[in-house]
């Protein structure tokens, strides 16, 4: 039997789903083969040809031929046999063409669910090798429709689902739109394989991060955490590798090119990146960003981390953020339960826990946060370098220190010193000193 519209259903399997002619052919002949065998009985004596240039088909019944026939559907009596081979021995197998199209519609059924599986497996073992190796990195695909809520994003070789609670909130698209997401998960179900998307994962935002950014991919900078309120606010710790690269500014970018780049394909999701630290009281404060920090103390038990913080009194709401988001993703991002105060409550707290016997519980006082100068804004290398030398290794020194003691270091001045000082006590929220100049910007 010819059969074109077989051919076209071959062909278009294999440029769909990229599963080989040769596999659906055979997984043809396997269905054929049921289906003849559910219709005459018998055993393994059927043979299906299937001609890959017409799409002809051909079943051939085998029997063997002997002397006293016991099961008809295996043997043929050598007088049956010589009818249509003179030449037919006892022992020899002979055999005849059935037609197929009289199988019956129980048998064709049997053949459909086998054709089924066939492509089911074809379908999966072209999945598994395309996409089993990237499970937990970035792919791209195009926005093809929405069922129910979830939208279907073609991968080429194969569909994809972005399930509802893995879209970022009030995200949408159109039909046609590129789209990238973290291949999350492969499941089989009866309609075959299944690739499962997200884009509101942290290790998502970590993959564009690394796409992005070619010293995180050069493994020159480590991206140590992240956390996020998907569509609203993610904060990224980085650490680098090397003492010569700012991994802030290399995970920003120039004018905020590669930062931007990515909060573009979350949809305006703002991202805190922070410089993280070995010390958690300063990861503390640097998570707290953009608030910032007066003092830490952290308690550090086998039932609890608890970090007290004191901000400045107009910088609480900032350091709490909306709803809480910004100290709920700090205590995620460093793994300790954050504690805020504004430094007019923590003194009212303070004295009201020192009231009747002056003593006040133990821990209670939040030491001050020995901050980095490589925190101070506008801070150069070279002048980070001599300030180093010299001993003023915290943002607290410079505050703290004379002028005319850092006006004479290397690659400094008096306004130049001046304005570090200013700085310094204005980052910790210090009074303005008398006399300070503001003339010259920050080193």
């Amino acid at each position: 039997m010819v059969n074109q519209e077989l051919l076209s259903v071959i062909d278009q399997l294999h440029r769909e789903k990229g599963i080989p002619q040769e596999t659906l052919i055979e997984a043809l002949q396997s269905a054929i083969l049921t289906a003849a065998k559910k219709r005459y009985g018998g055993g393994d004596n059927f043979q299906v040809e299937i001609d890959p240039r017409t799409g002809e088909i051909q079943v051939l019944h085998l029997r063997r031929i002997v002397e006293h026939v016991v099961s008809p559907m295996e043997e043929v009596s050598l007088a049956e046999a010589k009818e249509s081979d003179p030449e037919a021995e006892v022992g020899d197998e002979i055999g005849a063409y059935l037609e197929i199209d009289d199988f019956g519609r129980v048998a064709a059924q049997a053949a459909k669910q086998v054709i089924f599986q066939k492509v089911r497996e074809a379908e999966w073992s072209v999945v598994a090798k395309e996409f089993g190796g990237r499970k937990g990195n970035v792919v791209a695909g195009v926005y093809i429709g929405q069922e129910k809520r979830n939208f279907i994003i073609d991968l080429g070789k194969t569909e994809a689902v972005l399930p509802f609670k893995e879209q970022i909130p009030r995200e949408s698209f159109h039909r046609g739109d590129r789209v990238k997401a973290l291949l999350l998960d492969i499941r089989t179900t009866t309609r075959g394989p299944q690739l499962i998307l997200s884009r509101t994962h942290p290790d998502f935002l970590a993959r564009l991060f690394e796409k992005e950014v070619p010293e995180i991919s050069e493994g020159l900078i480590e991206i140590k955490g992240v956390v996020r309120d998907p569509g609203e606010r993610a904060k990224v710790a980085v650490l680098s590798r090397d003492p010569n690269i700012d991994p802030v500014g290399s995970c920003v970018g120039v004018k905020g090119s590669r930062v931007q780049a990515i909060v573009r394909e979350i949809h305006g999701e703002k991202i805190d990146i922070i410089d993280w630290s070995p010390d958690p009281g300063t990861f503390i404060a640097r998570a707290l960003s953009p608030a910032k920090v007066l003092r830490v103390a952290t308690r550090d038990s086998e039932f609890d981390k608890v970090a007290t913080v004191v901000v400045a009194n107009q910088q609480l709401s900032l350091s709490i953020g909306r709803r809480g988001q910004n100290v709920r993703l700090a205590a995620k991002l460093t793994g300790w339960k954050i504690d805020i105060f504004s430094e007019q409550q923590y003194e009212a707290d303070r004295q009201a826990r020192a009231g009747g016997d002056g003593a006040e519980e133990e821990h209670s006082d939040a030491a001050p946060l020995l901050l980095g100068i490589e925190d101070l804004p506008g801070m150069g290398g070279n002048v980070a370098d001599a300030l180093k030398a010299a001993g003023y290794d915290t943002v607290e020194k410079i505050a703290e220190a004379n002028i005319d003691d850092i006006a004479i270091l290397p690659r400094l001045g008096p306004k130049t010193a001046a304005k570090l000082v200013e700085t310094a006590r204005d980052f910790l929220g210090y009074p303005k000193p008398a006399g300070v100049s503001s003339e010259e910007p920050a080193p």
